[in-house]
């Protein structure tokens, strides 16, 4: 064997598999079956989470809530209907005070109240009175409370012949959010893997190349389930995480096989034999794996910016999906090369010449065709691309809320009579806390004012306070027993901002600030559900810059050591944005805008909440570079064995186009699996990625990238001096080494 093989890492690696390869496949099949076992017992210690940020006053809010007054923002609401009278007739009145005592009595209950225990105030009733509020704070973390939920709620959900009760407030949402979600991911496995394999048996023919293709998918899940199992040892992972640890890892375990099992067929057709064509795969096809996991790893690595347990989990699982999958690909599978060897190879009856069709195949004639009228065809392209992502103009990021669930949803019935039968919404209701406060009862005056004014805010209702509840500037509602709950024990005092539920549904951070900046006599601190989601959204939006710059500048360095070009690293950022564009415009365009909710059965919201096209950014974005550093690398590795730049183009896209394609189409397909989901949310990820990945391998790398190098000419490959003495160093190609 050639001596420079001889002296790279990953051909010293290559050797030591096929020497060492069944050590390496028993290894490999022990890892997975421990994987799966730990990774078993990992998804039972993943957390919920709630939309808050560590820090935030909001947080701080509602810790001084719970500590100082034994209190927080209602997390559970039952809604009362009584089947005849009102709710103030005197049985009724009865049976909604003993369903109160009972809620309370609960010993994960922290305190709760009613329309009837609270002197009938106007925030827990309908307009019609046919309906009540008793809300409930539960103690304990998010997933503390939604785990009693899921005992308090059928409990509850109850009916006798005075009158019915639901379950619904926030964290009923959202548990049962995450409980949809649990059974689309295995609603989605059930379609996903079966699917997967019938498609991979089309491309590939052969039943070993197929099911190693799906063993090292199925590899990456279960590894990255095990690592996830390390994480929760000192931090939170969402229960989300499961969704996306199987499209990815099924996902990204598929691609890099697909890559490796080609090249490694290539080396075979060009008449090496099993060992030497399984130690050319790792030191080629290897490299290149590493280093476009490297960029998708990267790009994941982003979401560690934002202060959310939510967005890091995705992060976590991220990292550990494509290290799985680069484990998987470039250390097990050439183990079975070795073993398998012919059997792995194309159902063709010859050998030919690792040459051979490149001058012939669809890919190089399409590649040569786009490149004798660039300018016709690439603008066509994105032509298509800026009307497609057109509708991105009107983005407009909002809250989530109880319509991310299918109607059919019980919580989500709750808010929806809510919003159809009650002025206010005190689930919802803005906390103003003055902690510092050593006195309260001789602050009363203050109290007053302050609370009479923040009634005059425009879609407050009402405010509760100490000194009694106000509306439009008057009290209503002289202090009595119900409002002793406003003084801590040891100092201290806060108020409840009602809102109106038109009010709270149509601009909550506005309505928030306009309570932040509100005068007042003594030290503040605004808190509750609303405030919260202010917060979040604000941190959020705050930092996406940071994130942005961050995945710019790592994928270029990745792609300069890639392509040694100061150019391509951004023309495949530029190309990137624009094939984003598209996911963005359709999630505006569909979700936002609410076409085709019919037919996918969902409640567009008029918004978009913006933490899940981040996240889908950061992924799509890595997967685009996935897919360009695959075809680059083959560009690369014929333009410096030939120097002919058309000829180096089409037939890179010749060897890597239909590879691109079709691992583009099986990715597409296991994001596809999740529209058919019940949650918005990964109908969002479902159909957004979907569209990205297949629009990215079609118009991106097949039109634009052929069309944008033949315009570039030798630009393509041009670098300062400096940086060319660096890349020539420290670069990488697939065509490294001896041929």
């Amino acid at each position: 064997m050639p001596q420079q093989v001889k002296r790279t890492l990953l051909g010293t690696i290559g050797r030591f598999v096929v020497r060492a390869r069944w050590m390496v496949i028993i290894f490999g099949v022990i890892a997975f079956i421990a994987s799966a076992v730990v990774g078993a017992g990992s998804t039972q210690k993943l957390s919920l989470s709630r939309w808050e940020v560590p820090g935030s006053e909001s947080y701080r809010a509602g810790q001084a809530l719970e500590r100082q007054f034994g209190s927080g923002s209602p997390n559970l609401a039952l809604l009362v209907t009584v089947k005849s009278g009102t709710i103030d007739s005197p049985e009724n009145r009865e049976a909604g005070l003993a369903l109160t005592r009972e809620l309370a009595s609960e010993e994960v209950v922290q305190e709760a109240s009613s329309y009837w225990s609270r002197r009938e105030t106007q925030t827990l009733r309908s307009e019609d009175r046919t309906q009540a509020l008793i809300l409930a704070h539960l103690k304990g973390t998010v997933t503390e409370a939604r785990t009693a939920l899921g005992e308090l709620s059928p409990e509850f959900t109850r009916e006798n012949n005075l009158f019915k009760v639901a379950v619904g407030g926030q964290d009923e949402i959202f548990r049962q959010a995450a409980g949809l979600a649990r059974e689309d991911f295995v609603r989605a496995e059930m379609i996903i893997l079966p699917g997967v394999f019938l498609l991979l048996l089309l491309v590939y023919r052969r039943f070993r190349a197929t099911a190693l293709t799906i063993g090292v998918g199925l590899f990456a899940m279960v590894s990255t389930l095990a690592g996830l199992g390390g994480v929760v040892s000192f931090t939170e992972v969402s229960t989300f995480a499961l969704n996306l640890t199987l499209v990815m890892g099924l996902g990204l375990g598929i691609d890099y096989s697909l890559f490796m099992i080609a090249r490694f067929r290539e080396e075979l057709a060009s008449g090496k034999d099993a060992l030497h064509s399984a130690v050319r795969t790792v030191e080629t096809a290897g490299r290149t794996v590493i280093f476009s996991g490297i960029t998708v790893a990267a790009s994941c690595a982003v979401l560690f910016v934002f202060p959310f347990p939510f967005l890091q989990s995705f992060a976590y699982t991220g990292v550990l999906v494509v290290l799985s999958g680069i484990i998987g690909s470039v250390l097990i599978l050439p183990a079975f090369f070795a073993v398998l060897g012919s059997r792995l190879a194309r159902r063709t009856g010859k050998r030919t010449s690792g040459q051979s069709g490149l001058h012939t195949g669809w890919w190089y004639r399409s590649a040569k065709t786009i490149m004798r009228r660039p300018v016709i065809y690439g603008g066509a392209a994105l032509l298509i691309l800026v009307l497609l992502g057109s509708p991105i103009l009107n983005l407009q990021f909002g809250l989530p809320d109880h319509r991310v669930l299918p109607a059919h949803a019980t919580s989500r019935i709750v808010e929806d009579q809510k919003i159809a039968g009650f002025r206010a919404e005190e689930t919802d209701a803005i906390q103003v806390l003055a902690p510092e406060i050593k006195d309260p009862a001789g602050a009363l005056n203050d109290i007053s004012a302050y609370a009479a004014q923040l009634s005059k805010v425009p879609g407050i209702i009402q405010v509760d306070s100490l000194a009694g509840s106000f509306s439009q500037g008057q009290l209503i509602t002289p202090p009595n027993e119900t409002h002793a709950r406003f003084a801590g024990a040891n100092g201290g005092t806060f108020l409840s901002v009602i809102p109106y539920g038109t009010s709270i549904n149509a601009d909550a951070p506005k309505l928030v600030n306009e309570i932040r900046s509100a005068d007042a006599p003594f030290d503040v601190i605004v808190g509750g559900y609303p405030a919260d989601l202010t917060d979040f959204r604000k941190e959020l939006l705050e930092r996406l810059p940071v994130a942005l710059a961050l995945v710019l500048v790592i994928t270029f360095i990745i792609l300069f050591f890639m392509s040694g070009s100061i150019l391509l690293p951004i023309k495949a950022t530029l190309l990137n944005f624009l094939s984003l564009t598209i996911m963005f415009g359709t999630l505006v365009w569909v979700f936002q805008e609410g076409h085709l909710s019919g037919l996918l059965h969902f409640t567009p919201a008029g918004s978009i909440e913006p933490s899940i096209p981040i996240l889908m950014f950061c992924i799509a974005y890595g997967l685009s570079m996935d897919y360009e550093v695959f075809i680059l690398s083959r560009i690369k590795e014929e333009y410096d064995r030939t120097g002919d730049l058309t000829e180096s183009v089409a037939r890179g896209i010749q060897k890597s186009g239909s590879l691109v394609t079709t691992a583009a189409a099986i990715l597409a397909f296991t994001f596809a699996a999740y529209a058919t989901g019940e949650v918005v949310f990964l109908k969002m990820l479902g159909i957004g990625m979907t569209l990205a990945v297949l629009v990215d391998a079609t118009l991106i790398r097949s039109v634009l990238v052929p069309a944008f190098m033949k315009l570039a000419g030798r630009a393509n490959w041009w670098a300062p001096p400096i940086l060319r003495r660096f890349y020539e160093r420290y670069g990488i190609s697939e065509g490294g080494g001896a041929q």
